[in-house]
């Protein structure tokens, strides 16, 4: 793109299930300096479009005035058509049983359950906005996902960097446990279960890879460093291509059987190798590089942070809690 060429206005549509933290997620945005309008009727989204003149995140539900997912889909359609916008649809989610929770502990009404139980509201409501999800640009599962880890997951996808500079890419590392299931939003999955596991080494079971003996125990297998190198060597090929589609946030995972020990020892490793874009031909232009280890969130361990923060990002902003 020519630099006086202006970068399309990024448009947000936010959907999901109820309760699943849509209304969160439009609130940092609105920090972010989105306009935002939450559940406006869906006839008047293009002109709402049109309006504006800064980014703009429209919450879309079951609760808007004529919804229905295809009919959001034809929206999102007729946007996407402009060259001068850049139109994505989120979708958020919970697992059914944190749903179930949260409206139990707030005793709010499902607004698809207005003659029946909270569990039948939710289930109506998967199966309304289920083409959603599966057109969804972008998908955050909030299950396990402390507020303030929200936020900062919301600032890396969608925070001003990600519209140019640096390449225009954000990079997360994830590791993980396969036992517990795939990262729904990673873009490229490795498998560390090959390396030798700490967990048997009574000295270290209780440790995670966060721990340096733990690190320096799967670093001296022989595979180790191989297995890195090949790991940093593919993405230095695939990230740019990922630049040149157009991707402003690519997920790499690392999975290993308890999430604790081996892939978090590699995402550290990898996020360090990244960070620095060792090998690239311009090697102070580094990658953007956010760490979340997805397991030790899940058991209460803060996980998430930058191992290289954007230009323009701030300690304070990174660390700011939307509660």
């Amino acid at each position: 793109m020519h630099e006086d060429t202006p970068l399309p206005r990024r448009i947000l549509l936010v959907t999901g299930l109820s309760g699943a933290g849509k209304s969160s997620i439009l609130r940092i945005l609105e920090d972010l300096g989105h306009e935002v309008i939450d559940n406006p009727p869906l006839g008047m989204l293009d002109e709402i479009v049109a309006r504006a003149e800064r980014p703009v995140a429209v919450g879309v539900d079951s609760r808007t005035r004529g919804f229905d997912a295809s009919a959001v889909l034809e929206a999102l359609a007729r946007l996407r058509v402009n060259p001068a916008l850049n139109a994505e649809l989120i979708y958020a989610t919970a697992e059914e049983s944190v749903l179930l929770r949260r409206y139990t502990a707030t005793r709010r009404r499902h607004p698809q359950a207005v003659h029946g139980t909270v569990k039948e509201g939710i289930e109506a409501e998967i199966r309304l906005t289920s083409p959603l999800r599966e057109a969804a640009d972008v998908v955050i599962d909030t299950s396990d996902l402390p507020p303030p880890e929200l936020r900062q997951l919301v600032e890396a996808r969608f925070g001003e960097w990600t519209a140019g500079g640096l390449d225009g890419l954000t990079v997360a590392l994830m590791s993980f446990a396969f036992p517990a299931g795939l990262p729904r939003e990673a873009d490229m999955v490795f498998d560390a279960r090959f390396l030798t596991n700490p967990y048997y080494d009574p000295a270290l079971s209780s440790m995670t890879g966060l721990d340096q003996d733990v690190a320096d125990y799967v670093a001296r297998d022989p595979d180790y460093q191989e297995f890195l190198d090949r790991i940093a060597g593919l993405l230095e090929l695939v990230l740019p291509r990922f630049v040149q589609e157009g991707k402003k946030y690519a997920t790499i995972a690392i999975g290993c059987s308890g999430g604790r020990h081996r892939s978090v020892t590699l995402v550290e490793a990898l996020a360090l190798r990244l960070a620095q874009r060792v090998g690239h031909t311009h090697p102070h232009d580094a990658w953007p590089v956010v760490i979340m280890h997805r397991e030790l969130a899940r058991q209460g361990r803060s996980s998430w942070r930058w191992a290289n923060r954007p230009r323009g990002l701030s300690e304070t902003t990174e660390q700011k809690d939307p509660q």
